[in-house]
């Protein structure tokens, strides 16, 4: 719901009643023209095949997003459309680990704040235990998987943000149980990235301490089908953090080279497609001394 619509018990006049609907109406076009212009935005940078355009130019419009939150701030629509540029801004282009931390949390605080508007229960997910949350989580169904990606992913980045805090490090099970929800209820989200963060987080352990790298394989892998093979930097991150972790360097040359083989022009992709050769070719000429 992108409005708080609040009708009067008793309207004593048809005039009122007008004036009413007419309010509200008028908020809820400015609403909607809110949203768009945030999704025009992020479409019009994932379009970029420029890293570093964009790298100086979305500082601006992070800023432009807050204001419109700020005057906003029960729209769950822009909330989310806040929450992933501000992710996407701080795990890509950051400078420094305090920038990241901070992007970051503004990015938590906006897909906290919307799933909370969406799903009461969402409102204090810290004060519940893992199993607590856990049973939670079996109320999202489809209706509701886009949102909790959303959340799901803005949290896992203020944790890698904040790694070196137990207490936030501690909240990962709950982070891996509501991508798993989102697996459960639509795999193909995101074009396959909920696969990816699963992917990931599989891999932050080696397997003596937990780590679960065949299991990461099959998500990586996964990721790469529903895509297409257009998401070059599932490519990248299953070299990155799974052929590293096994020390398989036939596979991670063989991934890196292919992405940076590719000539596939997504137009939703071009961004992350762009700075995914950019990593590939950073990680084959460090690869010598890392293998």
């Amino acid at each position: 719901m992108l409005t708080k619509i609040i009708m009067p018990q008793e309207i004593k006049i048809i005039l009122l009643a007008l004036i009413t609907l007419s309010i509200t109406s008028c908020g809820q076009l400015i609403s909607n023209a809110k949203k768009e212009f945030a999704d025009d935005l992020a479409a019009t940078i994932l379009e970029s095949n420029d890293p570093e355009t964009v790298k100086k130019g979305v500082p601006a419009y992070l800023i432009l997003i807050s204001s419109m939150v700020k005057g906003d701030p029960d729209n769950p629509e822009l909330l989310e459309s806040g929450a992933q540029l501000y992710a996407a801004y701080a795990s890509s282009f950051t400078d420094s680990a305090e920038s990241n931390q901070a992007l970051a949390e503004t990015a938590f605080l906006y897909s906290s704040r919307a799933m909370c508007i969406r799903h009461l229960k969402f409102c204090d997910i810290k004060g519940l235990s893992y199993f607590e949350y856990e049973l939670l989580l079996t109320e999202i169904d489809e209706t509701q998987v886009n949102s909790l990606f959303v959340f799901a992913s803005s949290w896992a980045s203020v944790i890698e943000a904040t790694s070196s805090d137990w207490n936030a490090v501690a909240e990962l099970p709950k982070v891996k149980a509501s991508i798993q929800r989102v697996l459960d209820v639509d795999d193909t989200v995101s074009n396959g990235n909920a696969h990816l963060y699963m992917a990931v987080l599989e891999t932050l352990l080696p397997p003596s301490l937990g780590g679960k790298p065949d299991l990461a394989k099959k998500h990586f892998e996964r990721a790469i089908e529903i895509s297409n093979n257009t998401n070059l930097m599932a490519k990248v991150l299953y070299a990155e953090k799974y052929a590293r972790l096994l020390f398989d360097r036939d596979l991670h040359d063989k991934l890196l080279n292919e992405v940076l083989a590719s000539d596939i022009d997504q137009k939703d992709q071009r961004l992350i497609n762009a700075l995914a050769k950019q990593r590939a070719k950073t990680l084959l000429t460090d690869a010598d001394d890392y293998f």
